[in-house]
Parts: C-alpha cells; structure tokens; sequence
C-alpha cells in the first residue's frame, strides 16, 4: 500500500491536470505541466552539504537551555516524585484482592505496617483514600514541574525565534534573495517555534517515560521475573519496528516542512502582487498552482499517517498477545499456588502501565522527528554567514571625525551565484572615481548600466570582487559597517515604508528626534501639506507598505526621512520620480540645501536633476566611459550628448501639453 502510494504521484498530478483542465475557463486559466509539476517557483533554502546526526542536534539544542539547567534539574526531579507516587495506586489491587476479599494475602502474609489489619472494612476505606490521596499528591507535583517545564519552552522559543529573526536580518543580501520572504518567515515563525518543543519531546516526555518504565520493570520484576521475561521478548519487536519507522519517517518530515515554506512564499508572493495577479487574470492560475502544491503536500502528511497506523496496528496485535500468554501463565502460577490472584491482576496492571511509557516513546519519536526537522531549518538558516561579520568589530566612523571623500579604485563588481552555480558575470568593470567631500555625483546611463549597482556598493550592500572603495582613505571594509551606514542616507526610486504611523516613518532614521524636528523635516520635504490634511496628521497610520497613500506621497516621506537623519553622504535613486510638475519645483531646493556639503550620489535621468551635479558619470555596459560637467561633456559630443540629443527631439515629437521633462534614460523602463 505505501509503494503504492508512494508512486501514485504522477497519476494524481495527471488526474489533477485533468480536472482543472475540465474546470478552467479560457486558455488563459490552462496550466502546463511545468507549472503544476513546481508549485511555487523560486530556489528553496540549501540544505547542509551533510545532514545532521541526532546527537548534533541534541547537543545543538541543549546549549539553548544554558541558563535553565537548576530549574529543568528541578522539574525533572519533581517529576520523578509524581511517577513513583503513581506507581504505588495499582500495588493496593493486590492487597484489596488477597486480604479484603479472597482472605488469601499469600505466603508472607500482610506487612505488619500495614494499618486496620484486623478489620477489613476499615481497611478497605484506607486504600480508598490512599489511593486518591495518592492520585491528587502525584497530580500537584507533577503540574508544578510542568508548570516550569512549559516556562522555559515558550522562554526558549521566544529566544529562538528572536535569535533567528536577528541573524536572517543580518544575512547578506544575496542571501536574502535567494529565499522566499515567505520561506523565512515559515521558518521563524512555525520551525523555531517547533524547535523549542523539543524540551517536552526530547526531555520532558522520554524522561517521564524512562521513569515510569523502569519503575515498573522493577516491580514485574519483584512479583515474578519469569513472566516480565516473557513479556520481555516482544521487546526486540517493538525496537526493530520502531527504529524502522523512524527511518522512514524523518526525511518525510523534513519534506513536509520544505513544502510548506514553499507554500508560505507562494502566498506571501501572490498577496504582495495581488495588482499584478489581477490585472492580468492570473487569480485562477495563481489558485490552481497553490491547490496543487497543498496537495502535495497532503499526500505527503499521508504517508505520515499510514506509517503511523502500520505502528497502531503492530501494538494492537502485540497488546492481546501479551495479555493471553499473560492469562494462561498467570492462571497456571495461581493453580500451582506459586502466586495470589492478587499478585496476577497486579501485574497485569502494572503490564498495562509499562504499555503506557512505551506508546509514549513511540509518539514522542514521531513528534521529535517533525520538531527535529524544524530545528534543523533553523539550524541552516542560523548556519549561513553573517553579512561583513567580521567588518562590526572595524574602525568606527562618526559624523564628527568622517569628510566624505569616497575614493572607488580598479572596481570589478560580479554578483554572488547561488550554491552550486558557476560565477556570475561581472555588472561593473574597472571602475575608479574620485568624489571629494561634499561634492555631487549624477549617474547617467540606460538602464542595466550598473547605476544602482555601483550605489549599493558605495552604501556596502555589497562588496566589490575586486578592487576596492574607500572613505577618507580607509578601505570601507575595514570599517564597522554599522558606524558607516549610519553616515548613509538613501532615497530610492521604490519607497518602502513601514506599517506605522507618518511620523514613525519620517523618525525611522533618526535617534530620538523632537516631533519639531519631525515637522521641519517633512516641511522641507513638501510632504507637510499633505500630512496635515490627513485624518490624524502625522498619527495616522498609512498601511503595509503605505499603501494608503499615493506614489508621490511616499517619495516625499522616503525624502523626509533622510533629511531627518542629517547624513553625510546621500544616494538619491530617482527621489523625485513620482512627484509631480509643482512638487518637484518645490523640491528641488529643498533637496540643492539637503546635498550642500554632503557628498552625494545622485541616480537620475532628468535634465534639471543632473545639469547642476559637480560631476557627471556616464556608464554603459558595466564601464565608465564619460566624465565631467553638463557643459563640458555636450562640448565634447560623446555618449551624454547623443542621449540628451536623443530625449529632446522625442520630446519635440510629443504632444507639448503632455511632453514630459526631457529624461537621459533611453529605455524608460528601468
């Protein structure tokens, strides 16, 4: 049935095919097979070149719990006491059976300690009470360690879960786009969650079971060792079939969790584009491709279950075969007078109870293989470097001591392959620049010339291949990347703002500012106008993403937002794409104050933005091949003086109450 099962996949995938084919409306809605075959497309986290032992991961979770040790310590032994308190109810089944009811306590009689001995009764009451007393004392224990036990758990996933949000934010770029944000958050939310888990799988729950069996082994023991033998030789079933389970098991677990972070980056991909998805009635194909995957991915959780069952059904054979060969022995002993009636009902309880802590090892197996699983995503994601780690304990560079003269010599810039892919080709080639503090730079080419690229470098999202940049001499990877950044400030073309209010927003940069501050900022940024006609004014909060605004809009808060910060050195991605005609004459000189004596990197394409930078650097393929000024390099009739002559004769063709502001970019889509 499970080679079955296993190998149903492609004859579900073409009954599947079949029935959306069946449903779909429009060849538009049709998927091909390429598309049900990979749900959600994009590269999955790497998995470690090596998978990971059990006791790597042990060791690896145990060294979360520094710190908690005295207090596990101390559930744990809590625990203890609650198991042997359980274990002395079922021992007074033998007692009321020998002495109460059949007169017969056996060979050695009752202990003398034992009370009411002559009054049966009387006798018969004081078990009764024991036992519940016993029931209650061991339940209180119990849930005082439990209560501590499940303290740490959600102290520990709280931890975990911090600890692997602060390290995927300091992963390195690339590394960021090579997940899905779906993916990522899959994995801090439900895998770290999961992970600290593993303190009732791997712990709690095998300790008490451990307790429990070895408790009652030794009291089978004590009441006849023959029979616990005999009950002893299904042991080797059980182990054989148990470890078999697991090892079918955990690869399936850890497929399951890969799959569902898949699903988590399908849907948060689909959501975030649900305008694109829209506009291009892509819906029922975006749907289809999810409804696939999730059954997929359900097939998978079967496989799960039928191997579970398989288990099931092995206990359900071995329990009744126990319990007869327990019978006929037991009834041979009680005729022979080698044991009580008591002595054979009390172990059959306490066989029963030893059934207990073995299903409980076996569940907590199927629950520690899923949490292991987890924990091992955690682990990868924990694993992957650092971005520039060792550059945070480099030169620090302040506002007070740092000019702004960025020096970029012999620069070669390839971007990172993904593992296991040969290296990519170069974007940037044999860059050198001089920028002197203070002084303004306007990039100028078509789109892919590496105008963003070479920004990202001077803000160190990335480091060059080859050669190097520096800052006041200092080689910027020398420098603590975090002192250095805080000398950035970056208006880009894509504003990303956050789910806050406007003023949290404009204050994102900045350390503590006065809401004075926050207000000059966005004066200046002509963003106050608007802000002030807003339901709550600076308080109102403008959505994931600001999406309660307009394009415009949050370009002026992304401007407000780095005047705030008072940088140093700017990089301004097309700041003002989005304004419009007036807002942009506005400003323009509020944004000529903001770059005066601040070095500044300007990506722009129209004319009024670039005329009056210090220096202009024209890129094409990866290279610099013109410098200079406005005047100097239309003198010399190159590449800059083909592309502005090229954008005023198409803005001499357009429709002049429509013609927009002449733009250097000869492919407008960027």
């Amino acid at each position: 049935m499970l080679s079955r099962l296993r190998g149903s996949r492609s004859r579900y995938q073409d009954y599947l095919r079949l029935r959306l084919e069946r449903r779909r409306q429009g060849d538009h809605d049709r998927l091909d097979e390429a598309s049900l075959a990979s749900p959600p497309r994009g590269p999955a986290p790497p998995r470690p070149r090596r998978a990971r032992s059990f006791f790597t991961l042990f060791g690896a979770f145990w060294r979360l719990l520094r710190g908690h040790t005295p207090t596990i310590l101390g559930a744990l032994a809590t625990l203890s006491l609650s198991t042997f308190l359980v274990l002395g109810v079922p021992g007074s089944t033998k007692v009321v059976l020998d002495f109460v009811i059949t007169d017969n306590p056996g060979p050695g009689g009752l202990p003398g300690w034992v009370p009411f001995r002559s009054d049966r009764h009387a006798l018969l009451w004081a078990i009764g009470i024991g036992m519940v007393a016993l029931s209650a004392l061991s339940v209180l224990v119990g849930m005082w360690g439990r209560y501590h036990m499940t303290r740490i758990t959600k102290l520990v996933q709280a931890d975990v879960r911090a600890r692997a949000f602060a390290h995927a934010g300091r992963l390195p770029l690339h590394a960021l786009q090579r997940h899905k944000t779906g993916g990522l958050v899959s994995i801090i939310r439900e895998d770290a969650g999961r992970a600290a888990e593993l303190l009732f799988g791997m712990i709690y729950n095998p300790f008490r079971a451990i307790i429990q069996l070895l408790g009652t082994l030794a009291i089978l023991a004590w009441v006849d060792w023959t029979m616990l033998a005999g009950a002893l030789l299904l042991l080797p079933i059980v182990w054989v079939s148990h470890k078999t389970w697991i090892e079918r098991i955990r690869p399936v677990h850890k497929d399951i969790g890969a799959q569902r972070q898949r699903l988590d980056a399908h849907a948060t991909e689909v959501f975030q584009g649900i305008r694109v998805v829209r506009g291009f009635v892509r819906d029922r194909r975006e749907r289809n491709r999810f409804a696939f995957a999730a059954h997929l991915m359900a097939r998978q959780e079967m496989l799960v279950w039928w191997w579970s069952r398989i288990v099931d059904v092995a206990w359900s054979v071995l329990i009744p075969a126990a319990s007869a060969g327990l019978i006929i022995y037991g009834g041979y002993a009680v005729l022979d007078a080698r044991l009580t009636i008591g002595d054979v009902m009390m172990f059959s309880t306490y066989l029963l109870m030893l059934l207990g802590p073995l299903e409980t090892l076996t569940s907590t197996a199927a629950t520690i293989q899923q949490n292991l699983a987890g924990f091992d995503r955690v682990l990868d994601l924990l694993d992957e470097p650092e971005e520039f780690a060792q550059s945070r304990a480099g030169l620090a560079a302040t506002r007070a001591s740092a000019r702004g003269h960025i020096q970029i010599r012999d620069l070669t810039f390839a971007y990172p392959a993904p593992p296991g892919k040969p290296p990519r080709q170069p974007v940037l080639r044999d860059i050198s620049l001089g920028v002197r503090p203070g002084q303004t730079i306007a990039l100028v080419g078509a789109s892919g010339s590496g105008k963003t690229t070479l920004c990202n470098l001077v803000a160190r999202f990335y480091d060059p291949t080859s050669g190097s940049i520096h800052l006041d001499g200092h080689d910027l990877r020398g420098l603590n990347v975090d002192s250095y950044r805080r000398l950035l400030g970056i208006v880009e073309q894509d504003v990303f703002l956050f789910d806050g209010t406007v003023a949290e927003n404009i204050a994102y940069g900045a350390r503590a500012p006065t809401e004075e501050a926050i207000r000059h900022a966005a004066d200046l940024a002509n963003a106050h106008e608007f802000i002030s006609r807003l339901d709550r004014g600076y308080d109102t909060l403008i959505g994931e993403r600001g999406v309660r605004l307009s394009g415009g809009q949050k370009q002026r808060l992304a401007i407000a937002r780095a005047l705030l910060a008072d940088p140093l050195i700017l990089i301004l991605d097309e700041a003002t794409s989005n304004l419009d005609a007036e807002s942009e004459a506005l400003i323009q000189s509020s944004l000529a104050r903001l770059m005066r004596g601040r070095t500044s990197f300007v990506i722009a394409h129209r004319l009024s933005t670039i005329r009056s930078a210090d220096l202009i650097v024209v890129l094409e393929d990866g290279r610099i091949i013109e410098t200079g000024r406005h005047a100097e390099l239309l003198a010399r009739g190159g590449r800059y003086s083909n592309l502005l002559r090229t954008q005023l004769e198409h803005a001499e063709r357009a429709p002049e109450a429509g013609a927009p502001e002449v733009s250097l970019d000869p492919d407008p889509v960027r």
